[in-house]
């Protein structure tokens, strides 16, 4: 069975860093390209990432801000979010689709997600 579970959400000060964590099972992540997404309150959902091998492309809203990286012995992706601002709040969640496909046609697998707020 395919599970994306994320970690790592909380509160921050505006400025200020948080590290999500989202660990796979039932499929490694060499065979699905994996998109991280948020979604604010009273926002539709926005797509922040995606990555596919050693590839990834990121929304304008957070080029420069956010990086990913992987840990393949883990399974894990990791989003790291640097220069927080309050409109990053929002319930972020990472999504699995078939290898090379684009995370904005739709995913297949999803995790519950974790919530972030940005605040002072």
């Amino acid at each position: 069975q395919l599970q994306l579970v994320e970690s790592g959400g909380g509160l921050v000060q505006p400025g200020g860093s948080l590290r999500l964590s989202c660990v796979v099972s039932g499929f490694t992540l060499d065979q699905y390209s994996i998109g991280w997404f948020r979604q604010a309150p009273g926002k539709e959902r926005e797509g922040l990432s995606c990555s596919s091998g050693s590839s990834t492309h990121y929304a304008d809203s957070v080029k420069g801000r956010f990086t990913i990286s992987k840990d393949n012995a883990k399974n894990t992706i990791y989003l790291q979010m640097n220069s927080l601002k309050p409109e990053d709040t929002g319930t972020y969640y990472c999504a699995a689709v078939g290898y090379g496909r684009r995370c904005d046609l739709g995913m297949d697998y999803w995790g519950k997600g974790t919530l972030v707020t940005v605040s002072s």
